[in-house]
């Protein structure tokens, strides 16, 4: 297994290295020479690839961003799904999954944005904008569903999903389930704001 790792390209094993490690215990938490020795490169072989920590930081909440909030929580949705409300709202089924899965780790835009206290911080302004990213899907969404304020509704939407996401930090694993019960509702207030 480790042979095969190996076989990948060198960026790709520093990215996954980084992914697994800054998912799980944050930017600050992980040294740079752990992630060397974990990818199996040099020091050069990385700064080569990721000029700086920062450089890696925001690599990785790219990959983040595919990985998870292009490639499963909006793809997920959208196949679970059959209307654009119905697809809103699988986002807190998809949710409860997770939350209930021993390998939960949150939501690394939030969990690297608060670490770090800054927004104007270069990995923190990165956070920033991917969680506007994740309002831009929701916005889509609602725009879908025939929601007026696509804007307002996103922010809104947003907060349920990033106040389960820390609920369940705290030990709330059916925080998902909650926040959908209050996602109902507020479907119900946008749409009825028509």
């Amino acid at each position: 297994m480790a042979e095969l790792a190996l076989r990948r390209p060198a960026r790709q094993r520093i990215l996954d290295t980084a992914y697994e490690l800054f998912s799980r215990r944050g930017i600050r938490g992980v040294g740079i020479d752990e992630v060397i020795e974990r990818a199996g490169v040099a020091k050069a072989t990385l700064y080569r690839h990721f000029p700086s920590k920062d450089h890696l930081a925001i690599a990785f909440l790219q990959e983040r961003e595919q990985l998870w909030t292009l490639g499963w929580v909006e793809a997920e949705a959208r196949r679970r799904g059959a209307t654009p409300e119905e697809q809103l709202l699988a986002i807190f089924d998809l949710f409860d999954e997770w939350f209930h899965r021993d390998d939960f780790e949150a939501c690394s835009f939030i969990n690297v944005l608060l670490e770090l206290n800054s927004r104007t911080h270069p990995v923190g302004s990165a956070c920033v904008e991917h969680l506007e990213n994740i309002r831009a899907v929701l916005r889509t969404l609602a725009e879908e569903a025939g929601i007026e304020d696509t804007d307002g509704f996103a922010r809104t939407f947003h907060i349920l999903m990033k106040g389960s996401i820390v609920s369940a930090a705290e030990g709330d694993a059916d925080a998902a389930k909650r926040a959908q019960a209050v996602a109902r509702l507020v479907l119900e207030q946008f749409r009825s704001a028509r």
